[in-house]
């Protein structure tokens, strides 16, 4: 069990719900414009489901210990910060009309490259133990 990785699991998974809520009732009375909406709620799933993945990584290390699951943990949180974070950072200078968005929008490629390669990471470090 590696404690630094669930404890972040915890903290992102938290911070989704947490996301998530303001999302299903604050976000909405900002804005009604179903494509924010949409890469809101992306934004929100993306984290959860990455966070349970995080998690997963923090119990499989006292079986699977090593730097290939260490990186895949990394990957994981990396992905959750450029892939999550710019999706809400896009909804946030979206409804304030900036034309920042050309600059925040091909972050979120990168972030989603981070999740696939923490998810080859992770079966690369199970099919390497033996």
């Amino acid at each position: 069990m590696h404690k630094n990785y669930i404890a972040l699991a915890a903290i992102f998974g938290g911070l989704a719900v947490a996301i998530g809520a303001f999302g299903a009732h604050g976000l909405e009375r900002i804005t009604t414009d179903p494509v924010i909406l949409k890469g809101y709620q992306t934004g929100v799933q993306y984290q959860v489901y990455h966070a349970l993945a995080l998690l997963a990584v923090g119990i499989l290390f006292e079986k699977y210990a090593g730097s290939l699951l260490n990186w895949a943990a990394r990957s994981f949180i990396l992905g959750i910060i450029f892939f999550s974070g710019s999706l809400y950072l896009i909804t946030f200078l979206k409804i304030q009309g900036s034309t920042a968005v050309k600059f925040a929008g091909p972050v979120t490629p990168l972030g989603g490259l981070f999740f696939i390669v923490g998810w080859l990471l992770l079966l690369l470090a199970v099919l390497k133990k033996r």
